[in-house]
């Protein structure tokens, strides 16, 4: 059975009554249901409460992962209805840097290529790039968290070309001094 609608077109009944009985449906998206309870304007911030809670009691394992797929929908989430400052927001959002980190290192996941991070996405409106697929260390890809252990593969590079560079000079004064001596 599909649904074969938006959930962002739902009443707070067609919630309760599709949420629970989510396995009968082939098309159900559970990143868009999370998504749906931001964007549906037919709900009132108690009803998006409400339906938070119940997409929570059946998909708690998910949403916990969401910090890592899309940090900005459950960011928004846990902070539905309230008022934050830049300070506050700043703060939190170094939060959810060092739950991605926990997670990844929990998961033993070398890499963050899953997701918002699989996109770009830099805010600018009617960027041509927006939603495009690219790899993570594309300049395209620079636009979102980046946590102290991420390798800079470039300076890698300059490091190891420095220390080759250096050892040919060393091996060039003692052939000097040997020929000196």
């Amino acid at each position: 059975m599909k649904i074969d609608r938006p959930f962002n077109t739902f009443s707070k009944q067609e919630y309760f009554e599709i949420v629970p009985e989510h396995k009968k449906y082939t098309d159900f998206n559970t990143l868009g249901l999370y998504r749906s309870i931001l964007e549906n304007e037919k709900l009132n911030l108690e009803d998006k409460f409400e339906v938070f809670e119940l997409a929570n009691e059946y998909f708690l394992k998910t949403f916990d992962f969401l910090v890592l797929k899309d940090p900005r929908t459950w960011f928004d989430l846990t902070h539905l209805g309230k008022e934050l400052s830049r300070g506050q927001e700043w703060d939190l959002w170094q939060e959810v840097k060092h739950r991605q980190e926990k997670i990844l290192k929990d998961k033993k996941l070398g890499h963050r290529n899953f997701g918002t991070y699989s996109k770009h996405d830099c805010g600018v409106p009617h960027c041509p790039y927006d939603g495009l697929m690219v790899h993570p260390k594309s300049p395209l890809a620079e636009s979102h968290i980046h946590f102290d252990s991420d390798k800079n593969s470039y300076a890698a590079k300059q490091k190891a070309e420095k220390r080759k560079s250096d050892r040919k000079k060393y091996k060039q004064i003692i052939g000097r001094d040997e020929e000196l001596g």
